[in-house]
């Protein structure tokens, strides 16, 4: 755990109106790590990266990614990151070698650069045998491997992976996670979330938010520990209940 930093977050809160979205956070995730932000809906997952993506400006407190302020410099945070959604983002028409220079030059790969660029990422992604083939035309599981491409093409310093295996099957969702970590030893910091709790059991290190509050952090056995669980998938569910009730009663966190 001595990688430099590549997010630093210090009483970092959002407000819309009345509603505080998150409330306080402090973390810190290194180079190369893989780390898991989980909680349930309306925790406060979706506000937190859209402020390390440098979209949302926080109400008070500060966060760097990539060194960069995400206040005062969130165009430079911009460049430096990645970001893959659940949501299926390729052009069908276009060939996998097609998508993955079009992406490449949207983030100011051009000319030799982007070529040998996308060579190595090319053979790190395994997808060599399938540049040809139209992306429209690839299993989900293939879809989800090219467009983790796309997303890191320019080699960012940290990607965002927002329910990235939703709807893929189980071998495919496994392949997938070996592809991450190759992706994060070769020095990219990978953010995920995903309500798959046999996939937050691979990250590194995991961090827990309920109604916007950070409750709990370290590595999956480090916070099962935490909450005296015998599993993350049972913190996930006691955190859900408890959400559940307090929303329903109209309590706090």
């Amino acid at each position: 755990m001595n990688a430099p930093l590549v997010v630093r977050t210090h009483a970092l809160h959002k407000r819309f109106g009345t509603l505080v979205a998150v409330h306080g956070l402090d973390l810190e995730i290194r180079r190369g790590e893989v780390f898991g932000l989980l909680g349930p809906n309306g925790s406060g997952k979706t506000t937190t990266i859209r402020m390390l993506c440098g979209l949302v400006l926080p109400t008070s407190g500060t966060a760097e990614v990539a060194g960069f302020d995400i206040t005062t410099q969130p165009e430079q945070v911009r460049r430096r990151i990645g970001y893959m959604s659940q949501r299926y983002g390729l052009y069908d028409e276009l060939t996998v070698a097609e998508n993955l220079r079009f992406y490449a030059s949207v983030y100011g790969l051009v000319g030799r650069a982007r070529d040998e660029r996308l060579a190595e990422h090319i053979a790190l992604l395994g997808l060599g045998e399938r540049l040809r083939q139209r992306a429209g035309t690839l299993s989900g599981g293939w879809k989800q491997r090219l467009a983790l491409a796309c997303a890191t093409a320019h080699h960012p310093d940290l990607v965002f992976l927002d329910e990235p295996t939703a709807g893929v099957d189980p071998a495919a969702r496994r392949t997938f996670w070996q592809t991450i970590y190759d992706l994060a030893n070769t020095g990219t910091t990978v953010l995920v979330t995903t309500h798959y709790m046999d996939e937050a059991e691979r990250c590194m290190r995991l961090a827990f938010l309920s109604r916007g509050h950070l409750i709990g952090l370290g590595t999956p056995a480090e916070v099962v520990q935490q909450f005296g669980a015998e599993t993350v998938e049972d913190v996930f569910v006691m955190l859900q209940q408890r959400d559940e009730a307090a929303a329903h009663a109209g309590g706090l966190p």
